[in-house]
């Protein structure tokens, strides 16, 4: 995840965070409150979602419309935004054109175009550069022995990671695919968010999910040296 896009959620988490402190003051309503803020971060989750979307499709690289290329962009989509069998893309040939639209859990839809082109690397100082995934295991203050290994982009800092994994958990059960969790008197818990979330929606953020459930952590016992006789 670059800088610009990591200050971006940082800005969007603070949002978040001032807006859950000034609404109970500026309304006695709590049901009011809370409406408002799940509008408030569904929207910030849509336009983000918007957002790298249209950047997937300025640079997916379409040099035909042979079946093959076609099913590798769809499966590109499918990566990208975390869906399974949503993706939808239709060829035109005359036009020389890809149209792909894709169904998000939360019911909303994407839709572009996408010229058929060759996108050779930029040579540009700018060109942003394809980041590692170095290991960002956490644990729950509660049950710190207990630790989930989780990955994030090499130049993210472990509070930016706990910020945009915090971000994240929100997003999810205001999603269509958590509240009908939570109808079906599924907890709303960190195990349970981390267990279900799609790969896509992590990797949005720069993070990455290596094990669904937590390991104990081993405390290594040091070997006694044996003497010699």
């Amino acid at each position: 995840m670059s800088r610009k896009t990591t200050q971006k959620v940082n800005n969007e988490v603070q949002l978040l965070q001032l807006l859950k402190l000034v609404l109970p003051k500026a309304t006695h309503d709590p049901d009011l409150a809370g409406k408002i803020y799940e509008a408030v971060a569904a929207e910030l989750q849509t336009k983000s979602r918007t957002v790298a979307f249209e950047k997937f499709c300025t640079q997916v690289e379409l040099p035909d419309l042979e079946p093959k290329t076609l099913n590798d962009v769809k499966l590109q989509l499918a990566s990208a935004f975390g869906t399974k069998g949503e993706v939808t893309v239709k060829p035109d040939p005359e036009e020389k054109v890809l149209a792909v639209e894709i169904a998000l859990p939360d019911g909303s839809q994407l839709s572009s175009q996408i010229p058929v082109r060759a996108l050779a690397p930029e040579a540009s100082e700018e060109q942003e550069i394809a980041l590692k995934f170095v290991p960002c295991p956490v644990s729950l203050p509660g049950d710190p022995e207990l630790v989930w290994l989780l990955a994030k982009r090499e130049n993210m800092t472990a509070e930016e990671a706990g910020i945009a994994l915090a971000k994240l958990e929100d997003d999810f059960w205001a999603s269509k695919t958590g509240q009908k969790l939570l109808r079906d008197r599924v907890e709303r818990s960190f195990p349970e968010f981390i267990n279900r979330a799609p790969a896509g929606m992590l990797a949005e953020l720069g993070l990455k999910r290596h094990y669904k459930t937590p390991e104990a952590i081993k405390v290594l016992r040091p070997l006694t040296p044996q003497k010699r006789s």
